[in-house]
């Protein structure tokens, strides 16, 4: 089994270390539910401020987002589009990062503790096909590093994930 080991003490050098290994985890997997897995579980336990991580999937038939594979505490199973950060970067197709949750208009409170967000869509064949989403119990967490390499980790590993 394979075990994350991350050194580091700057969340730059924790993300340069921790992508190769997910890469290396979910290269020759071909199961999505268990490559999406491993990634948030890799992500969970890298990030000891992340409060919750998970994937919320795009349901064609019901026009909603349906919550996928997650680490942390219980989540809404399901999300309009166009509602809530993880609704509105999907409608947007672009990242959104929120300091402040009960800044965010429409905000939705899962998880009433949580207080930032950063949310990343999943694009393929520029179609959004679902996001990546974190929370943190503290203000202000996520930061330009946390978007350039959450970024990265879903555009390669789309493929793997969908």
């Amino acid at each position: 089994m394979d075990e994350i080991k991350i050194s580091s003490a700057s969340k730059k050098e924790r993300y340069e270390e921790l992508l190769p290994q997910i890469f290396s985890i979910i290269q020759d997997e071909v199961n999505i539910v268990a490559n999406m897995a491993n990634i948030v579980a890799a992500l969970k336990q890298t990030f000891l401020s992340f409060s919750w991580v998970g994937f919320y999937l795009f349901d064609q038939a019901a026009n909603e987002l349906v919550l996928g594979p997650f680490q942390g505490n219980i989540a809404c199973t399901r999300i309009a589009i166009g509602k809530g950060v993880c609704g509105t970067a999907f409608l947007r197709k672009e990242t959104i990062i929120v300091p402040d949750v009960d800044q965010f208009p429409g905000h939705i409170f899962c998880d009433g503790n949580s207080r930032s967000e950063i949310v990343v869509p999943i694009i393929m064949n520029e179609t959004c096909r679902g996001v990546l989403d974190v929370d943190s119990y503290d203000y202000n967490n996520f930061n330009d590093d946390d978007k350039i390499f959450l970024e990265y980790l879903i555009l390669h590993s789309t493929p793997k994930i969908l």
